[in-house]
């Protein structure tokens, strides 16, 4: 059913952007948004997905329900928020998904996707001016 779905989707969907001969998917589940079979949340019966929380601090994991209602994509996914850091969100990551036996394809992309997430989240270090002698543009002082 995953390769009918594929076959289907994988040059004509909403979600597809073409830039410079590379195509990138934009669709929910994709870690790497890479228009690939392997990747694509449309085609995959198990997906896992990696997004911000809303308050930005923090991710969702999402994945979908093995035996979800067709049509239902509201009650078809189950989402579990992470808020105490990258270590420990990472670890669970691996914990419930990938040593499960849940996609354990996708355990490098979602940790990297996981990493990236909660580097956009860290503040942007302000450093003082420096100054001092040693910083101090050097002026010329000779005298004729």
């Amino acid at each position: 059913m995953s390769d009918l779905t594929w076959l289907l989707i994988k040059n004509n969907n909403s979600f597809l952007v073409k830039r410079n001969g590379v195509q990138f998917s934009a669709e929910r589940g994709n870690l790497t948004n890479l228009n690939s079979h392997k990747y694509s949340g449309l085609a995959n019966k198990k997906v896992i997905g990696v997004t911000e929380a809303p308050d930005k601090k923090g991710i969702i994991i999402s994945k979908k329900k093995n035996r979800a209602p067709f049509g239902k994509i509201a009650s078809s996914t189950y989402e579990t928020t992470h808020t105490k850091g990258i270590r420990r969100a990472a670890r669970s990551f691996t914990n419930e998904y990938t040593r499960a036996g849940y996609r354990p394809d996708l355990r490098k992309e979602a940790l990297a996707r996981i990493s990236a997430v909660y580097q956009s989240q860290k503040p942007v270090k302000v450093h003082a001016k420096k100054s001092g002698r040693r910083h101090a543009t050097k002026v010329s002082t000779k005298s004729n």
